[in-house]
Formats: structure tokens, C-alpha cells, sequence
């Protein structure tokens, strides 16, 4: 496929103008590592959770796994791997991993431990309810954590002792470490447990640890520190001396045995539940077939391959370690329709082939070179694999970009350039030739069957869209502006030209009701879209934070100031300064949210006048704005309808708000993903599609 040159394109979008999921930016970041060059490609690493602060964060107090087939559990410890659990077919386990925590109910009524576990689900502290056996009954405990540290156990036991006061009687939620004292080892877990529960009356926190393939240990603790661990020790002694007692190193691996309620607050109905002990431990869940297991925590969805869990920042982590084909087959179909041309469907596997290859040798998250969400690429596991995804994939196995230096290329992709691509300088501030800017006329496809929307007044002064169907324009008013007729009941007026079920309309219209069309606009789509209005207020408190440079208390006029080759803004002035920001793709979370930077400025408050001689006047409404016509000056004392020459109007009123018209969505580097779609349907193949959207590369198997 031709090429077209790079040119300087002129972008306008004052009128109202013409996502699939954007992929990573990897700011600044082009060439593969070295090592990346020598690892096992054959395998992609996954964090589905994980915190690594402003990096990652994604976090959860217990996995739950479901096993299809036998699977088995596999520690890693001084002597190596080793299996130390079988689960069957069908199993529901339960992971975590050992920490400070708070110990924030214990009681035998199990209505009140439902309700303080539902109570804290809607809190930060999220919490795990264990049954256990004391003194011939069952007592249930409602744990929350892990923390990062004493301190932040120790402030979560003060919040969680004020919200669950009733619940608690006077009694205080207590800070528990990841420090115990070991009361003997044993040959069985019958044997463990006998000792538990003699131990538990005296000592709430007596739990069975595994400490290796049919090794068993009793121990007792959670303290906070090695002087507490000490004083234990040494009051252990006291009340048994027979007991062969000694401070657990908290550097070797374990599994402390638990059964868990928290699945079913209807009932306790109890699941095993592991939770890891020791520095730097793992643990793996390893299939014995090729069954998938399923993350109940991942909204339910299975997984193929092996899931590791860990310990990393204090917080549980889960990294699901696949076979990289697998792993395609879950996110092609999680990035574009499996209903789309092969063609279409075949690059797309070939740059997320190369963008996962790329980041995994980055290995950017610690412990794994991807995640599962859009900050990486789409993984769903084994509930988005299809036929035609699946024929894509295997179609093009091992393919991958490669640049002219022969190294892999980081397959940037994004849902709809909104006609043509962006220049890596646009987004990252420098130049990369594999991502210049190129045409992508087939982004213009997205909005193909959508309906079209009215920009409407109504006699209330009201503005607001209201959508094609269900209407009917017929006449006009005096100022030559058709007059719309609604002809069913409940017509919504909405804010945008799009159905948000979540947001309120402005008002609901009936049979007969009438309204002025101001203009008509597309569907707002990952083509063509529209948002705001935003206020000054809003748009300071999101700017917050997210400049270089200091953002001013109001914002009276907010102008685009620079724009990069594609069109796209590179610099926005608010009050003629500019808000600077680290990369020009920041302006797009900067500014509400908006879907790319390829956009356009309207301040609803902002007027053009054309005077005699061909002069033109510009201002802002306010209150005592007046503008001379033909029949005497007109006040801008609420809203005033201000009509241009092609016979569109919209409403100038003292507000003064801001409205933001574009195009695309996502960044817009690379592979447009709508785009692709457009020139396969065009009759193009995806070796064709691939080096239309990154400039110099080849496509070969690795």
C-alpha cells in the first residue's frame, strides 16, 4: 500500500464536529532490551493484581480460584519447586497472603458477622470471615488487610472500631503482625488441629500452619513486633511447659490453614483457604490438563496457564503465567470485534504479538511484563475465545514488527485515530519514525450506523439532544431555523449527543411538544464525539495536579494554542497562559477526560461578529452584552441564538462554559483499530494494513 507524505494538516472543529480500547504509552520508550532478546518467549506474564503504587494498583484481600481439573499447588522453597497440595476437579480455593492485618469482629452469631463483613465490603478495609472450631462450637472472625505496615494497621483498627461499634459492644477492633511463636510440628493435620483448639481457648489467634508436603505446625501470634513475639514466647512457656516452643522465621515458606465464609453471607458455608507465610515465598496453582481456572474475583471470567501468587509492597499479588498464542487468543477478541475481516482481525494479533513480546522483556510491573486492563492490552481470559479470533491468531503465530535494526517493535495500537494517525511528537514530545502520521480514512466507519441527533432550544431556554427518531422537523421559525415535533411520549432531551442511562436527562419531551434545531450532529462515537459543557470550576479542579505549570483560580477564556502534524493539540492556554503539562497526550485525563487531544475549543459564552466592511468582533456574553441588528441592539441577559451562514446557530449565554468537539479515541499512535477495519474492507491484507500504520518495519516470524 502507498504511503501518503506527512504534511501539516489544518484542524477546525468550532462547528460540531466529526473507543475499542486505546493501548499503553510507553513514554519515550522504542527499543527492546537487550536481555528481552535471550528470554522464553513461549510464555507471557500477566499481573491481575498487584500494587506498585502510582505504577499499578489493583488489590484484593483474598483470591478465589476455581479449579475445571485436578490442579496442584506448588511452593518454591530453599531445595526448589515443590508440590505441596493436590486440589480435585470442581474445587472453590481460597489465597491470601500473611501481613499486619486487623482482627475486627469475633463472634458466634452469624447474623452479626454478615452484616459487619457487608458493611466493611463497601469500605477500604476489605475483610475475610474464617469459621472456627472452639471448644466443641464454631466462633466466626472478620480479619481486614493486609496493611503496609503496624502504623496503618493500627490506624485501620481505629476506623474500623468506629464503623462497626454497634456490631463490636464496646469491644475495639485489634492490629494483628505477621509475627508467631511455634508450638510443635507434627506428621498430620489431625494432630495440629488437636493442639489448636487446646491452645485457642487461651489464645485467639492458634492457627494450623503447613510447612511443607504432610508437615504441620501449630502456631500462635500475629504480633506486631519481635518484642511482642518475645513476650509471647516467654508467657507460652508459663501456661505450657511441655510445649516445644520457638519463634517461627518468618523468612520460610508456609501455608496457614483457614476455612473461609465470606463467599456466602446467606449462610456460612466454608471454603479452604491458604494463606501464604514467609519472605520472598510463592505459590503456584498449576492444571494438570489444559483446563482453565477460574478468578472469581475477575468478575468470574477463566483463565488458561498457571497463576502465581505472591507478596510484593505488603499486598497480595497474582500474576497468570500463559502460553503467549493463549494469550492472543483473549486479547484480540477483548480489542476488536471478532465479527470484523480476517484481514482486520490479523494485524491486530500481530501488533499485540509485538507489544506483548516488546513489554515483556521491559518486565515494567516487577513481577510480571503486563496486566490484564487497558493499561496494557485487553485480557479476558478463555470467555472471548472465538472461532475467527482464534484462525487469526494461529493464521499469523509467531509473527511479529521488527524494525529496520531488526529489533522488536513496541505494536502501538489505539481504538480510532479520527482520520489520521498522530506523530509520536504529539504524544511524547519526541520524534520516532515508525509512528508518523499517516491518513486513516476508515476511522469514519464507527459512526456508520449510528443515528444522528438534533441540537435543540426549547421554548424554556433549555439546550440540549435529542435524537433523529421520534421526530419529525417541519416549518420554520421567523429567523429561518427548522422547528422540530416530537411524535411519541418521552422523548429525553440529553446533555450530549449520546445515551448516558446514568446520567439525567435535561427534560422529557411528549407527543406534539416542539422545539428550534439549532444544527444536527453525528452520534458522539469513537469517530466523532462531543463533551462538556464544562465549568470553570470543573475544569480547574481537573487540572489539578496534572500540569507543569500553575493552573489559575478561574478560567475566563481556555484557547488551543499549538497542534502537532496530525492536528492534534500540543498546547493549550487558559487566560492566555499556557498549561503546560509533562506529555501533550496528559491534556486528554488534564481536561475531564476527553478522548483524544484531536479537538477543538467552543466557549458557550463566546461570540463572533461580523461587521460592515468585512471587519469581525469577537467577546464574551455577559449580562449587559449588547449587539447591534438590523431591528436595534440585542441583550445577552440569558441566552442569545446567534445564527451562521450556513444556517446553523447555537446558543451564546452568560455562563460562559466549555465545550470540547473531536475526534478519535485514544492516543492515536500507530495502528488505528477502526482504521484497519476500513482498509480490509477496502480489499487490503494485514501485511498491507500493518506497514501502512508503522512506517519502515517488516513483519517476520520469530
Amino acid at each position: 500500500m502507498k504511503r501518503t507524505t506527512r504534511t501539516k494538516r489544518s484542524f477546525s472543529l468550532a462547528r460540531w464536529g466529526k473507543g475499542m480500547i486505546a493501548g499503553l504509552l510507553l513514554a519515550g520508550a522504542f527499543q527492546l532490551p537487550a536481555a528481552a532478546d535471550d528470554s522464553d518467549t513461549s510464555l507471557v506474564r500477566v499481573a491481575m493484581y498487584l500494587d506498585l503504587g502510582s505504577t499499578y494498583k489493583s488489590t484484593t484481600p483474598a483470591v478465589t480460584l476455581k479449579t475445571a481439573a485436578a490442579a496442584e499447588v506448588i511452593l518454591a522453597g530453599s531445595t526448589g519447586p515443590e508440590s505441596w497440595l493436590q486440589l480435585g476437579a470442581g474445587a472453590t480455593t481460597r489465597f491470601s497472603v500473611s501481613g499486619y492485618k486487623v482482627k475486627a469482629l469475633e463472634s458466634a452469631d452469624w447474623a452479626t458477622v454478615a452484616a459487619a463483613v457487608k458493611k466493611l465490603q463497601a469500605t477500604s478495609d476489605r475483610p475475610v470471615a474464617y469459621a472456627v472450631n472452639q471448644a466443641g462450637s464454631t466462633i466466626y472472625r472478620v480479619y481486614t488487610g493486609p496493611y503496609v505496615s503496624a502504623a496503618e494497621a493500627q490506624k485501620a483498627a481505629d476506623r474500623i472500631s468506629q464503623s462497626l461499634a454497634a456490631s463490636l459492644k464496646g469491644a475495639k477492633a485489634e492490629a494483628r503482625g505477621p509475627l508467631y511463636v511455634s508450638a510443635g510440628s507434627f506428621a498430620s493435620q489431625t494432630e495440629a488441629e488437636n493442639l489448636r483448639q487446646t491452645l485457642s481457648a487461651q489464645h485467639a489467634e492458634a492457627v494450623v500452619a503447613m510447612t511443607g508436603s504432610g508437615q504441620y505446625a501449630v502456631w500462635v501470634g500475629g504480633a506486631l513486633s519481635a518484642s511482642e513475639q518475645s513476650a509471647l514466647q516467654t508467657e507460652l512457656s508459663g501456661l505450657y511447659p511441655g510445649l516445644s516452643l520457638a519463634p517461627v522465621n518468618e523468612h520460610v515458606p508456609a501455608l496457614l490453614l483457614h476455612r473461609d465464609v465470606t463467599l456466602n453471607l446467606e449462610g456460612p458455608v466454608s471454603v479452604d483457604h491458604y494463606e501464604l507465610s514467609g519472605e520472598g515465598a510463592k505459590l503456584t496453582v498449576r492444571d494438570n490438563g489444559n483446563s482453565p481456572i477460574q478468578v472469581v474475583e475477575r468478575s468470574g471470567r477463566s483463565y488458561r496457564g498457571d497463576f502465581e501468587i505472591s507478596k510484593v509492597n505488603g499486598q497480595l499479588a497474582l500474576v497468570n503465567e500463559v502460553p503467549l498464542e493463549q494469550y492472543l487468543y483473549s486479547v484480540v477478541a477483548g480489542e476488536v470485534p471478532s465479527s470484523w475481516p480476517q484481514e482486520a482481525l490479523k494485524a491486530q494479533a500481530v501488533a499485540a504479538r509485538s507489544y506483548a513480546l516488546y513489554n515483556a522483556g521491559l518486565n515494567k510491573f516487577k513481577v510480571a511484563g503486563l496486566v490484564d486492563t487497558t493499561l496494557s492490552q485487553v485480557y479476558n481470559g478463555t470467555e472471548k475465545e472465538v472461532a475467527s479470533i482464534v484462525q487469526a491468531v494461529d493464521a499469523t503465530a509467531g509473527e511479529v514488527l521488527v524494525s529496520s535494526n531488526g529489533q522488536i517493535v513496541e505494536g502501538i495500537f489505539a481504538s480510532n485515530s479520527g482520520g489520521v494517525t498522530a506523530d509520536s511528537v504529539e504524544v511524547w514530545g519526541n520524534v520516532n519514525p515508525i509512528y508518523a502520521s499517516v491518513p486513516s480514512d476508515g476511522d469514519e466507519s464507527a459512526q456508520a450506523s449510528l443515528k444522528s441527533w438534533y441540537h435543540v432550544l426549547l421554548s424554556n431556554g433549555i439546550t440540549g439532544y435529542v435524537r433523529e427518531d421520534n421526530t419529525v422537523v417541519n416549518g420554520t421559525n421567523p429567523a429561518g431555523l427548522q422547528k422540530l415535533t416530537v411524535t411519541t411520549s418521552n422523548v429525553l432531551v440529553r446533555k450530549l449527543p449520546l445515551i448516558q442511562s446514568d446520567v439525567e436527562p435535561l427534560a422529557k419531551l411528549n407527543p406534539g411538544d416542539q422545539a428550534i434545531v439549532l444544527d444536527k450532529v453525528p452520534e458522539s462515537s469513537s469517530y466523532a464525539w462531543i463533551r462538556g459543557p464544562y465549568t470553570s470550576d470543573e475544569l480547574v479542579k481537573s487540572l489539578k495536579g496534572k500540569t507543569t505549570s500553575d493552573v489559575p483560580s478561574s478560567i475566563s477564556n481556555l484557547e488551543v494554542s499549538q497542534r502537532g502534524p496530525s492536528g492534534r493539540v500540543t498546547q493549550v492556554t487558559a487566560n492566555g497562559q499556557p498549561l503546560n503539562v509533562k506529555y501533550a497526550d496528559t491534556y486528554r485525563s488534564a481536561l475531564n477526560g476527553l478522548p483524544s487531544t484531536l479537538f477543538d475549543i467552543v466557549q458557550t459564552g463566546r461570540y463572533t461578529v461580523q461587521g460592515a466592511g468585512g471587519t469581525t468582533g469577537t467577546g464574551t456574553a455577559t449580562s449587559t452584552t449588547t449587539i447591534q441588528s438590523a431591528s436595534g441592539k440585542t441583550t445577552a441577559s440569558g441566552k442569545l441564538v446567534v445564527m451562521s451562514g450556513d444556517r446553523t446557530a447555537r446558543v451564546v449565554d452568560t455562563s460562559n462554559q466549555f465545550v470540547f468537539v473531536g475526534r478519535g479515541n485514544g492516543h492515536g499512535l500507530g495502528l488505528s483499530q477502526w482504521g484497519a477495519k476500513g482498509l480490509a474492507d477496502a480489499g487490503y491484507d494485514y501485511r498491507q494494513i500493518l506497514q501502512h500504520y508503522y512506517q519502515n518495519v517488516s513483519i517476520v516470524k520469530e
